[in-house]
């Protein structure tokens, strides 16, 4: 048993029967064996209470008695070394083990997403200041053909415009991503983590991690090209707006089908030490059956994250926007977007603070959706309460 840093075991049993090497967990030995044989991954016995004389109230939970569930002596409680316990995880449990591992290691959570935030707004304020174009205004007295092509050239300007942003943004979240799901991983257990180990552990994993986010990126913009083909083909009439609409429709519906069933990839590829393809296989086999739950969890999580960023973000854009003498006349008059520097500023600090909640949340989400899906499907509990050490599940496998 293997329970180093990076959760490599008990982290690395796939469901894939052909992929063999790795260790899977224990099957029961009773299974068609001789009577009487049973598995040694066996979880630690409930106690026992006699049953009480006829006429006798039952003991109150919590003093001395039995806590209330079936059987004689009621279900045993499941096992929680860490920050949830090992068995499925409902909704609320997820999103609570996320918030937990952020208080439980909240030195190294937010040295991981400060450090990160700050540096990757500090280079987006300067590609802002320095770097980028002014952005295409449009004539609104224009009609027919030259409004058409001026909405086009301003929406050439804005993809080019939020190009650098959005590079950046996803450079901090693979390098935050990483280090985080390595001391979500350790906080299962029980455990903690410096910055420096969980750094030691995640270095190896960032270029495959890069590597999964490049192709999945790419996997997208060509399912999006292929929905809007067509439609483009037809030109500016109406059929060809229709078409190109459906289209895009269409392709974002695939998309998102595609990016639910490969979201526990990144999990996998880090806590399993999996390459890509693999990675996208192991997420695929996971989420199978389970979509719906998984974009569910998804969604709220994502909701989560814009009512936090709205709550950060709106009060902050307000005080830029007075404080920046500028910036609150271009800002009321529409005309540009060339902000000064207290504005800049100031709605960095936001970035920052939303980044810095943000980041190491939607880690734990994914991370702990990862454990659950293993939960389920692959008993992964048991190697878990093995490498925390919880009594009773020591001797089981090796």
């Amino acid at each position: 048993m293997n329970d180093s840093p990076g959760w490599a075991s008990p982290g690395s049993a796939p469901s894939d029967d052909q992929e063999a090497g790795i260790p899977k967990p224990s099957s029961p030995v009773d299974e068609g064996g001789p009577a009487g044989q049973w598995s040694p991954a066996q979880p630690p016995p409930g106690r026992w209470t006699p049953p009480a004389a006829p006429g006798t109230p039952p003991p109150a939970p919590g003093w001395g008695g039995t806590p209330p569930g079936p059987g004689w002596g009621g279900a045993p409680m499941a096992a929680k070394p860490g920050v949830i316990p090992l068995r499925p995880l409902s909704v609320g449990e997820i999103l609570d083990g996320a918030v937990s591992t952020m208080r439980a290691h909240w030195r190294t959570v937010l040295g991981v997403s400060l450090t990160v935030s700050v540096f990757a707004e500090i280079v987006v304020i300067l590609v802002q200041r320095y770097l980028l174009p002014e952005p295409t205004s449009v004539d609104p007295n224009a009609e027919g053909a030259e409004a058409l092509r001026q909405a086009t050239d301003s929406a050439a300007s804005q993809l080019l415009t939020s190009a650098p942003g959005t590079l950046i943004a996803m450079i901090a979240t693979l390098v935050t991503t990483s280090v985080l799901t390595v001391v979500i991983s350790r906080s299962v257990l029980g455990r903690g983590v410096t910055l420096s180990e969980a750094w030691a552990e995640a270095r190896p994993r960032l270029l495959p991690l890069l590597g999964l986010t490049l192709l999945l990126s790419l996997m997208s913009a060509a399912i999006m090209a292929v929905g809007l083909f067509p439609g483009l083909l037809l030109g500016d009439g109406a059929g060809g707006i229709a078409l190109a609409f459906v289209g895009l429709v269409a392709a974002c519906g695939v998309v998102l089908w595609l990016m639910i069933r490969f979201t526990l990839a990144a999990p996998a590829l880090m806590l399993e030490r999996q390459p890509v393809l693999t990675a996208l296989r192991r997420s695929a086999k996971l989420v199978k059956g389970s979509w719906w739950r998984t974009f569910g969890i998804l969604a709220l999580t994502y909701l989560l994250v814009v009512i936090v960023s709205l709550i950060v973000a709106v009060p902050f854009g307000i005080i830029a926007v007075t404080v920046d003498s500028d910036g609150l006349s271009e800002f009321l008059n529409s005309s540009s977007s060339d902000f000064g520097w207290p504005f800049l500023v100031i709605t960095g600090i936001g970035e920052v603070i939303i980044s810095t909640l943000t980041y190491p949340f939607t880690a734990g989400v994914m991370a702990l959706l990862y454990v659950d899906q293993r939960i389920r499907r692959e008993a992964l509990d048991l190697d878990l309460a093995r490498a925390a050490g919880v009594p009773g599940y020591d001797t089981a496998g090796n």
